[in-house]
């Protein structure tokens, strides 16, 4: 049985949806960020970050969605969330799973927390800048997924397009979305498609794309 401390919509999301797809038996454990819940000493013996998610795993806490995402990969191999080790085509999940961790988590966090870089708010230099790059890294991926998609790896899904789904939705109220890339918004609306998606909605109460 696993426990994830989730908050809905937040990068938790990625773990959920792999949870989701495996089957495997969960419970889940709301960690209010309205009322500071991330702060609470029990949380913060698990996840010393205060951050989600945090999936207790054995009755041991891991942290960091892209690493989390790995490991279920590995220990559910049934569930294709990853090619066969050894394979090419696992090199290139690997790429892509750290590629996405790297790049787009880390801009979002300063997008979204301009305290990280030191101000309230950011300056319209700042934030061009981070807009930029995350703008970038969306021409890379739309070029990719028009020459070798629908998926990241091609014709097959993998673990690696829910953590790419989870990351475009976090574009919906930025100035350009990433609905305004045409081969991102038919894998964006391959993966909303999928029960573990909508299934996630459910119980997490979410109602935006």
């Amino acid at each position: 049985m696993y426990t994830l401390y989730y908050a809905p919509g937040t990068a938790s999301m990625v773990v959920h949806l792999a949870l989701l797809e495996i089957g495997a038996p969960h419970q889940l454990r709301l960690v209010d960020f309205d009322a500071g819940a991330q702060r609470d000493a029990d949380y913060l013996k698990l996840n010393p970050g205060g951050v989600v998610p945090t999936l207790v795993i054995d009755g041991r806490p891991m942290c960091e969605s892209a690493a989390i995402l790995m490991l279920l990969a590995e220990r559910h191999p049934q569930a294709g969330l990853a090619p066969a080790v050894g394979s090419p085509e696992r090199e290139a999940w690997l790429r892509w799973v750290v590629y996405l961790s790297n790049t787009l988590m880390s801009s979002y966090r300063f997008w979204f927390y301009p305290a990280e870089l030191g101000t309230a708010e950011h300056t319209p230099a700042v934030r061009a800048a981070l807009q930029k790059k995350i703008e970038g890294v969306w021409d890379l991926l739309d070029a990719q997924l028009q020459a070798n998609g629908p998926y990241l790896l091609g014709k097959d899904f993998s673990g690696a397009d829910l953590l790419l789904t989870m990351l475009m939705r976090w574009s919906r109220n930025m100035p350009r979305p990433v609905t305004g890339w045409p081969a991102l918004k038919r894998l964006a609306d391959l993966i909303r498609a999928r029960p573990s998606w909508k299934e996630l909605y459910r119980i997490e109460g979410l109602g935006d794309w």
